[in-house]
């Protein structure tokens, strides 16, 4: 297959993303926790010599820039049944919402499945594009991030509704 990668930088450091034929299959942080090894991501081409990486990365910097609250991009992420099943529902998470691991096991049918759910939002590839940041803990603190609590805090803060931001004392 057409397997490449390009790096996208942002002001959540760079981002690398990776294309297998016309769909992404991943999005990873320099220093994300499950980053594969540089050599399976295929060649590096720039963004703007590939049609599907210029689109992404124009989408990514609309984005995080607060002009984009949704993704119009082919993914095609790597994974197993129960893996594809979480992450289409947290695909389905609004802009400016937040979900738990439980509620996400509930929606499945499996309450007692939150942690295996927690390991799935982990495996996500394509952080950001499939918004496993908006996934928190059971009391709505911020749990683990592959790309770093940091970054699942600034993602959560740029969606954050007007509203809440105006109602905030700090």
């Amino acid at each position: 297959m057409d397997t490449r990668h390009t790096v996208i930088e942002s002001g959540l450091g760079p981002l690398t993303v990776v294309a297998r034929g016309q769909a992404l299959t991943g999005l990873y942080f320099a220093d994300h926790v499950r980053r594969p090894a540089e050599e399976t991501l295929g060649p590096r081409v720039p963004a703007e010599d590939d049609p599907l990486f210029a689109e992404a990365a124009e989408q990514l910097h609309d984005y995080l820039a607060g002009r984009r609250d949704a993704f119009a991009l082919p993914l095609a992420p790597e994974g197993d049944a129960f893996q594809h099943a979480v992450w289409d529902l947290v695909r389905a998470i609004p802009h400016g919402g937040t979900t738990t691991y439980g509620t996400i096991a509930e929606r499945l049918g499996a309450p007692g499945l939150a942690q295996r759910v927690g390991q799935a939002v982990g495996a996500n590839p394509l952080c950001v594009l499939v918004p496993c940041h908006r996934v928190v803990g059971a009391d709505n603190s911020l749990t683990g991030y592959a790309g770093g609590l940091s970054r699942k805090r600034a993602l959560l803060t740029l969606e954050e509704p007007a509203e809440v931001t105006a109602s905030r004392l700090f």
